[in-house]
């Protein structure tokens, strides 16, 4: 784990189990996930934060495009939603979901239309 700056922290995948467990054993809540893919580094950037009273701590994890990212929902179940939007908007493959709901979060026509957008502004 590396402190990017103050309450942004880089982790490993390896480390996000182990991150997860600390802040649910501690009582922090999750406040969001964020997922996004910046078109010149070309891989995913997921940002968990967390909230303890008025601290929040903000855990970075970078995913290559191909790469699985463990899914928090069997830890912290309000994960669910942030997780199969993330898998339906941007593509990013979240193993193990507790409740996978199959692309079926939001109507849309457009396959991972995040991501597409993405690539477009690139000029791809």
């Amino acid at each position: 784990m590396r402190e990017l700056k103050k309450d942004l922290y880089l982790i490993d995948k390896s480390e996000l189990l182990h991150v997860i467990m600390e802040k649910k054993n501690a009582l922090w809540r999750l406040c969001q996930i964020c997922c996004s893919y910046p078109t010149l580094e070309k891989h995913f950037e997921i940002t968990y934060s967390f909230a303890n009273g008025y601290e929040l701590a903000n855990y970075r994890l970078i995913a290559e495009r191909d790469e699985g990212v463990p899914s928090i929902s069997r830890v912290y179940k309000s994960a669910i939603n942030y997780e199969n939007e993330m898998h339906e908007l941007w593509g990013l493959n979240v193993e193990n979901i507790k409740v996978d709901l199959h692309d079926k979060l939001y109507r849309i026509d457009v396959e991972t239309p995040f991501l597409e957008k993405e690539e477009k502004e690139d000029g791809q």
